[in-house]
């Protein structure tokens, strides 16, 4: 075949180079001429412009918009390379030498620069013409800007013309390089051929063969090459066995990798399975301990909601405060992954445990789509070595366990949300209600608690009287102050008015020093009375003086006390009937009754027993260290037919009972007190029929729950419909 001799293939490779060579460089040249002659025409574009803008200054200046188009029409007359000139003010043309109308695109298609900088942009046409075209700031702008097309298409003959001339001299130039280098070549190849029997040589096995070729450098730089052959065969066989050992060390760390993957999969689908986030904590804590060297691994999350931080270890959680979690969110949203952060950095933040005295802590960023949502944090003590050696697993795992902590992060918060809103639904404060009855009570509380007004609280015992005497001060501007609480009924009448007052020393046998009385305790604050209707009449003559001047006498004092407290009282008593009898001063019931409070016994708002059982059983299983998440129907039935002369104190207690004997997940009815399972409902009389009795007990739900029917539904042990059902076949209405 024709490049199967060496000569040949030279040959045609030296024409193929020379061709090629001049073509290049016949094409350089060409080139380069091209954009010297493009920059001169630059620079004329922008000499020409300079000068017109010069001369089109002062016509703008002067309004001489004919003088201005004379001077455009004459430099177009002038000099043929110009094809077009227009100047435009605030994105208006002046004037301009186009005879058909200014294109609009072009009068956008370029801009001035800032101060006298001109702006130069090389334009096409749409027919295919090119030019340069020079936008040129008038009077820096403030008169205007010239625009100026200069036409390419002379300059890029001029560069044809040097292209045909170039080709001419290359292709004589060819010529005599391809005659030279047809003698040339013959001499090059003669020591080639030789070469080419010592190759077929050792080719054959014949590895001692010694290559003896003479001829100029080249020629003995390939004997050479072709001696020390066998010498690099055997540094090649030693890289290739190096080769080997690396590939060996790379596969051991796929192998690694992938069972770090595994190890990163189980992991992620244990904790997928999950639904609570100190779940997610504890396993995920447990999993990277077998990880890395140091077992102080600490997980933070933050709560954007609450703006808390719940920082878990292998044994304890912490729930950080808001002032930490801003302080935390701010440091780890720094980093976008693995840091060890100093001591320094974290002494201005009080974290719990090793923490607190670690010299060092590798974290770790735990990211939920572009959102930091916690880290990981381990105590190091030394240079956190125990972290390096495995970034990639602890990162991955961290990575895809992101999902379920803010999985199980924003459940939590939702569900803390939903707690609170429950908890603002059902009660005030300390107070668990829903009745309308105790919804009236909440009202009047927050009305008057604002106020230095006297409260008089009244109702049955056990149904929170002390509880709504605290609500008020707590709502009051007295609340940092103090509040006393004396039960009037727990002092005989000789120490009763000491304990209010106070005494001196010697005032009494018995008196060895002075005492301080509770009013002068709760000075700035509220004193709360509970059982005022059991004092005797010494002390009621003594406390309507304190109502109506605000000062007290100790036993055996010389002279009176100024004190500032708001007084809060409650009873059991009927004081109007007390007052009546002459056992209760009637001017210091008027005193005290200034707001009434009056609270709804237990079996009047029947409708909230099921909340106060909740919460007791909530409170008692938290104190008893048991897991009881409610009562079986039938205990929560009696709870609620119950007549509950004790009130809430007697609710309290059976609850307390019934959690202490629970051995369920449920209170059953066997749990509650025997007196309360004895106590059973008023007899009926044998003359009233079924029907009667059942709307009766209907009437009695419906009035008790304020004619909320789904709830008295609920009490009642059947479903809303049959509630109507029934209501309609024994016409039971309510009367307004």
């Amino acid at each position: 075949m024709l490049f199967n001799s060496l000569k040949s293939a030279l040959f045609f490779a030296f024409a193929f180079l020379v061709i090629a060579t001049g073509l290049s460089i016949s094409q350089l040249v060409a080139h380069r001429f091209s954009i010297s002659l493009l920059d001169r025409a630059v620079a004329r574009a922008e000499n020409i412009a300079h000068n017109l803008a010069l001369d089109a200054a002062d016509k703008i200046l002067i309004n001489d918009l004919v003088a201005l188009q004379k001077i455009l029409d004459d430099q177009i007359a002038s000099d043929p390379t110009v094809a077009y000139l227009f100047v435009s003010r605030d994105g208006q043309v002046l004037t301009h030498t186009f005879t058909d109308g200014i294109p609009v695109h072009l009068i956008q298609a370029n801009t001035a620069g800032a101060g006298e900088n001109p702006h130069t942009q090389k334009l096409m046409s749409q027919e295919g013409e090119r030019y340069i075209d020079v936008a040129y700031p008038i009077f820096s702008g403030k008169a205007g800007t010239l625009r100026m097309g200069m036409a390419v298409a002379p300059y890029l003959k001029q560069v044809r013309q040097l292209w045909v001339q170039m080709s001419i001299v290359t292709l004589g130039i060819l010529v005599l390089s391809l005659a030279v280098s047809q003698w040339a070549i013959s001499r090059l190849t003669r020591p080639l051929n030789q070469l080419g029997k010592y190759a077929g040589q050792i080719d054959a096995g014949n590895l001692n063969t010694q290559v003896t070729v003479r001829g100029r450098r080249e020629v003995s730089q390939l004997a050479g090459a072709f001696n020390s052959m066998l010498a690099r065969i055997e540094d090649y066989t030693a890289r290739l066995k190096h080769s080997n050992e690396q590939l060996e060390t790379k596969n051991r760390e796929l192998d690694r990798t992938h069972k770090q993957l595994k190890t990163s999969l189980s992991i992620s689908q244990k904790i997928a399975a999950l639904p609570k986030l100190d779940q997610i904590c504890r396993f995920l804590i447990q999993a990277l301990t077998e990880v890395v060297a140091c077992r102080d691994i600490h997980l933070l999350v933050f709560s954007r909601t609450l703006r808390t931080v719940n920082l878990s270890t292998l044994h304890h959680i912490y729930h950080l405060d808001q002032e930490r979690f801003d302080q935390l969110y701010a440091l780890i949203s720094r980093y976008e992954q693995f840091a060890c952060i100093h001591r320094p950095e974290l002494a201005r933040i009080q974290l719990p445990g090793a923490l607190n005295s670690a010299v060092q802590v590798a974290l770790f960023p735990i990211r939920h789509h572009d959102e930091t949502i916690g880290a990981m944090m381990v105590a190091c003590g030394g240079d956190c070595e125990c972290a390096t050696h495995e970034l990639d697993i602890v990162a991955i795992i961290l990575q895809q366990a992101a999902g379920a902590i803010h999985r199980a992060n924003t459940y939590e918060e939702e569900l803390t949300e939903l707690k609170h809103r429950v908890d603002v639904n059902s009660g005030f404060g300390e107070i668990i209600g829903k009745d309308p009855k105790m919804q009236l009570v909440f009202k009047l509380i927050e009305d008057v608690a604002p106020t230095d007004a006297t409260v008089l609280i009244q109702g049955e015992s056990g149904t929170g009287k002390e509880l709504v005497a605290r609500a008020i001060h707590q709502r009051s501007h007295r609340a940092a102050k103090p509040f006393i609480v004396i039960n009037c009924a727990a002092y005989p009448s000789t120490l009763l008015e000491s304990e209010l007052f106070g005494h001196e020393k010697g005032a009494f046998t018995g008196a060895v020093r002075r005492k301080i009385g509770r009013f002068e305790q709760a000075d700035g604050g509220t004193v709360f009375l509970d059982e005022i209707g059991d004092i005797d009449p010494v002390a009621q003559t003594k406390l309507l003086r304190v109502l109506q001047q605000q000062i007290i006498d100790r036993l055996g004092g010389e002279k009176p006390i100024k004190v500032d407290v708001r007084i809060l009282a409650a009873t059991n008593k009927n004081l109007t009937e007390e007052v009546r009898k002459g056992i209760f001063r009637e001017d210091l019931f008027y005193r005290l009754n200034v707001i009434p409070i009056h609270l709804p016994a237990l079996r009047e708002r029947s409708g909230d027993i099921h909340l106060l059982a909740q919460h007791f059983l909530n409170r008692f299983c938290t104190e008893q260290r048991k897991k009881i998440i409610g009562f079986r129907s039938e205990a929560l039935r009696k709870l609620i037919e119950s007549p509950w002369q004790g009130n809430v104190r007697e609710l309290e207690n059976s609850i307390e009972h019934a959690v202490v004997l629970s051995k369920g997940p449920q209170v059953e009815l066997k749990d509650l007190p025997s007196a309360l399972l004895a106590a059973t409902s008023p007899k009926l009389d044998p003359s009233t029929t079924i029907v009667e009795s059942e709307a009766r007990l209907i009437r009695e739900k419906l009035e008790a729950c304020n004619w909320n029917k789904a709830v008295a539904a609920r009490q009642l042990g059947i479903s809303r419909s049959t509630l109507y059902e029934k209501l309609k076949k024994l016409k039971i209405a309510h009367s307004a």
